[in-house]
C-alpha cells in the first residue's frame, strides 16, 4: 500500500512524505500495535494501491480567461480573485439586506457544500474498493445531526410557537430521544454494511465522516447562535475574517518577502502583520456603523402574533454610546479628554485581534489537510479561490470563538427564555411558581406585604 501522503497528482512539499514509511502507513508501525491482537493470521486485509486524488479543474469563465490573456500568471491571479472578492462582498451585503431568514439559509447552505466537498475527497480516495454506502451513511448522519441541532434551537427559540402546535409539542418534548433513535440506526446500518477484508478502511471513512460533522455541522450551529443573540454578532466577525484574508492577500501580493509558515508556502510575514492592524482597523469603524442600528443589534426571536422574526428591543448597554476619558499621553497628543464610543467597539477590539492573529490557523489546518492529500483547493466552486471550504476554513474557527465570547464575557439572564420555559408548566406548577417569587419580592420590600 502507498503511502497516504502520496495520493495525489504532483505538487506539494516533498518534506511532507518524507518521515512517513510504508510501513507505519500499513498499520505496521503506528497501529500495528493496537490492531494485532485482534488479527487472525491468513485473513489480514489486502494491499490495494490507493487512488489519488484528481486535482481540481480550472473554473474560471471563458471571458475572463480572454479578458486576462495578455497578463502573467501572477498578475492574472491577482485580477481574478479580486474580481470574484468583490462580486461576493456585494452578494454578502445583499443577503444582509434581506434578514435574518436569508442569512439562516445561506448558513445552512454553505455547510452542506461544506460537508459535501470534504466528504467528496474521502470518497474520491476510496472509491475504487466500492464501498457502495459510505456516501449515503455520510449524508444520513449529517440529516440526523442537524436534525437535533435545529431541533434544539427550535426548542430554545421558538417555545410560544411550540406551544400553540401539538404536533411539535411531542417533537419537542421527546426530541433527544427521537434523535439518538434515529442516529443509532444509522450507526446499525453502519455495522451491517461491514465487509471483513475492508474493516479497517471503513472505520476509517466512519471516523472521516464524524469529525467532518464535528467540523462542520456543529460550528454551523454556533453561527446560528450567534445570530440569534443579534445579526451583528454574525455580520461583524464573519466580515472582519473577509477583511483580515483580503488585506493579508494584498499586503503579502505587493510586499510579502518572508514565509510565514511551511504548510502555506505563499503566506509571509508581511501579509500577517499587514491584515491584523487593517482588520482591526477595520473593525473599529464597521462596529460603529452597525452598532446604531436596532435592526443589527436586538436579538432576534420569533414573534408569533405576527408569525415573522422580530428584531425590535431597548439596546443593552454595550450598544448605547458611552463617554471614555482618554489617558493623558493621547489628550496632548489627540488635543481631546473624552471621546464617545460604543462599548461593542471596545469588544469588536478582541473580535478583530482573534481574527486576525488566531483565524487564521484555521487556514492553515485545512492547508495542511489539503497537503496531506496533494490537493490545491477544496474543490472548484469559485474561481481563483477554490471550494467554499476554502473561503470558509477561517470563519467557523471564528464562529466558535465568538459563541464562547458572548457566553463568558456578554450574555446575561434571559427572561424571555425563562418565561417561555415558565409558560410551558402545568397551571398548577406555575400558580407555585407564582407564590414563591411573590413571597419572595415582598420580603425584598419590592411588593407591599399582605393587607396592606
Amino acid at each position: 500500500m502507498t503511502e497516504l501522503r502520496k495520493r495525489g497528482g504532483g505538487g506539494g512539499d516533498p518534506e511532507s512524505t518524507e518521515n512517513i514509511s510504508d510501513k507505519e502507513v500499513d498499520g505496521e508501525g503506528l497501529f500495528g500495535a493496537m490492531e494485532g491482537d485482534g488479527e487472525v493470521e491468513g485473513e489480514e486485509e489486502p494491499k490495494v494501491e490507493i487512488p489519488e486524488v484528481p486535482q481540481t479543474a480550472d473554473s474560471t469563465p471563458e471571458c475572463l480567461n480572454k479578458a486576462l490573456e495578455g497578463l502573467s500568471s501572477r498578475w492574472k491571479n491577482w485580477w481574478i480573485r479580486g474580481i470574484l472578492s468583490l462580486t461576493m462582498i456585494s452578494g454578502w451585503f445583499l443577503v444582509i439586506y434581506l434578514g435574518p431568514i436569508m442569512l439562516l439559509v445561506v448558513v445552512m447552505s454553505i455547510q452542506i457544500k461544506c460537508f459535501q466537498e470534504i466528504i467528496t475527497i474521502g470518497y474520491r480516495v476510496y472509491h475504487s474498493y466500492e464501498l457502495k454506502w459510505f456516501r449515503t451513511l455520510s449524508w444520513y448522519f449529517l440529516i440526523c445531526v442537524n436534525y437535533f441541532f435545529y431541533g434544539e434551537t427550535v426548542a430554545d427559540y421558538f417555545g410560544a410557537f411550540v406551544q400553540r402546535e401539538e404536533p411539535l409539542q411531542f417533537l419537542v418534548r421527546y426530541h433527544r430521544f427521537i434523535s439518538f433513535a434515529v442516529y443509532l440506526a444509522g450507526f446499525c446500518m453502519f455495522v451491517l454494511s461491514l465487509v471483513k477484508k475492508h474493516c479497517r478502511l471503513q472505520f476509517y471513512m466512519f471516523a472521516w465522516t464524524h469529525v467532518t460533522l464535528l467540523i462542520v455541522v456543529a460550528q454551523s450551529h454556533l453561527v446560528i447562535q450567534n445570530l440569534f443573540e443579534g445579526m451583528i454578532w454574525l455580520i461583524v466577525p464573519a466580515s472582519l475574517v473577509i477583511c483580515n484574508d483580503i488585506m493579508a492577500y494584498v499586503f503579502g501580493f505587493f510586499f510579502g518577502k518572508t514565509p510565514l509558515i511551511k504548510l502555506s508556502p505563499k503566506k509571509t510575514w508581511e501579509g500577517f502583520i499587514g491584515g491584523f492592524f487593517s482588520t482591526v482597523v477595520f473593525a473599529f469603524l464597521f462596529s460603529y456603523l452597525f452598532a446604531q442600528y436596532q435592526c443589527f443589534v436586538c436579538p432576534v426571536a420569533y414573534d408569533s402574533e405576527t408569525n415573522r422574526f422580530a428584531v425590535e428591543c431597548e439596546p443593552s448597554e454595550i450598544f448605547v454610546l458611552q463617554e471614555y476619558t482618554l489617558p493623558s499621553l493621547v489628550q496632548s497628543t489627540l488635543r481631546l479628554k473624552t471621546v464617545k464610543l460604543y462599548p461593542f467597539q471596545i469588544h469588536s477590539i478582541a473580535l478583530s485581534t482573534f481574527g486576525s492573529l488566531i483565524g487564521p490557523f484555521g487556514g492553515f489546518f485545512a492547508s495542511g489537510f489539503k497537503r496531506a492529500f496533494k490537493i490545491k483547493d477544496f474543490a472548484d466552486t469559485i474561481p481563483g479561490h477554490g471550494g467554499i471550504m476554502d473561503r470558509f476554513d477561517c470563519q467557523y474557527l471564528m464562529a466558535t470563538f465568538v459563541h464562547v465570547y458572548i457566553a463568558s464575557f456578554i450574555r446575561g439572564p434571559n427572561p424571555s427564555k425563562v418565561l417561555q420555559q415558565l409558560l410551558a408548566l402545568q397551571p398548577e406548577q406555575q400558580l407555585g411558581i407564582f407564590s414563591t417569587l411573590r413571597s419572595h419580592l415582598r420580603e425584598a420590600g419590592m411588593l407591599p406585604p399582605t393587607g396592606a
